[in-house]
């Protein structure tokens, strides 16, 4: 039981990070990381920017084993997590990719004049970003018309996506806290 809010806003919370506000979507957010990963292709020799893509690599190396998208029931919300960022190390994703979604979240929350700016909400919107590059579990079975196919997708949802926020604020707290006004600004549309 959730004392503070409804079913619905509690449900909101768990997927979004904020009671009240939705997530920014793929639209709206796809410029800020083709911005944010073109400004780390430019500036990979500052110190900071490779100290947020090595501790990023960092945390996909240190995940742990592979686990398939179908065997999460029952594990805890850390251990779910830890699962998330060895999905990501299996698809062989950039881990500048990664740092990317964490400053297009900060850009886009720092250019919303209606944005939720509590640090929950900057965490569960980059986490989805990153939860979202190596999702599911995709099975295939047999050949031809008779085979079985499964796809499995967790949900990005809930303390999964906290955890996963933290760890990735901070592999790049120092990288933001050094060049937050370095960042690229988007004009509004």
């Amino acid at each position: 039981m959730d004392t503070r809010f409804c079913r619905s806003h509690a449900d909101h919370y768990a997927r979004h990070g904020s009671p009240y506000k939705a997530s920014y979507g793929a639209r709206e957010i796809q410029p800020y990381r083709a911005a944010a990963l073109g400004w780390l292709e430019a500036n990979q020799s500052d110190t900071y920017v490779a100290n947020a893509v090595d501790r990023v690599a960092t945390l996909l190396r240190a995940a742990g084993p592979h686990v398939e998208a179908f065997r999460l029931r029952g594990l805890s919300p850390e251990e779910r997590a830890k699962a998330a960022w060895a999905r990501l190390r299996k698809a062989d994703i950039d881990p500048r990719r990664v740092v990317a979604a964490w400053l297009a979240a900060e850009m886009i929350i720092s250019d919303d004049p209606q944005a939720e700016r509590k640090a929950e909400f900057k965490q569960v919107q980059a986490a989805k970003l990153v939860h979202r590059m190596a999702s599911g579990t995709h099975k295939r079975w047999g050949e031809g018309v008779t085979a079985t196919e499964l796809h499995v997708y967790p949900r990005p949802r809930g303390r999964v996506l906290r955890h996963m926020g933290e760890a990735l604020e901070r592999a790049c707290e120092l990288l933001v806290e050094h060049h937050r006004s370095a960042l690229p600004k988007l004009s509004p549309d």
